[in-house]
């Protein structure tokens, strides 16, 4: 059941395609913030996922995180997100990114609970009127 209070934290290791040279987000060899943000996505929904029903999945709606030190490449980094809102099928999630010499970024995430086969067709609908 999704109930406010769920927690998970995800690692990562700061790998050369995870920099903001590598992503074309920035020039330097650091955590990128593009990738600071999939962090934070892939940590909620890995944190939910164990609570959905079969044909359920999450998606991304609402990100706002401030990505506020930088973090060399080959640095650890861990995510904590905790689940602070359910309204029906919104989620709300406050984030926390760490390495090694502390924060390094911080925010508010939200995904939205959607039934994959009719995500899928909306989809499919859009591709058809490409």
């Amino acid at each position: 059941m999704l109930e406010i209070g769920l927690r998970r934290e995800g690692v990562w290791k700061v790998s050369e395609g995870l920099t903001a040279a590598s992503m074309k987000s920035g020039m330097l060899e650091v955590f990128a913030t593009p990738a600071v943000v999939a962090f934070v996505e892939e940590t909620a929904a890995d944190c939910v996922a164990p609570f959905l029903r079969e044909g359920q999945s999450t998606v991304g709606t609402v990100v706002n995180i401030s990505h506020s030190a930088p973090t060399p490449a080959g640095a650890e980094v861990r995510c904590t997100v905790e689940l602070t809102e359910v309204d029906r099928r919104r989620l709300v999630f406050r984030a926390t990114v760490t390495d090694p010499f502390g924060v390094i970024a911080s925010g508010v995430h939200e995904r939205f609970v959607v039934d994959n086969d009719k995500f899928m067709e909306k989809v499919e609908e859009k591709r058809r009127s490409l």
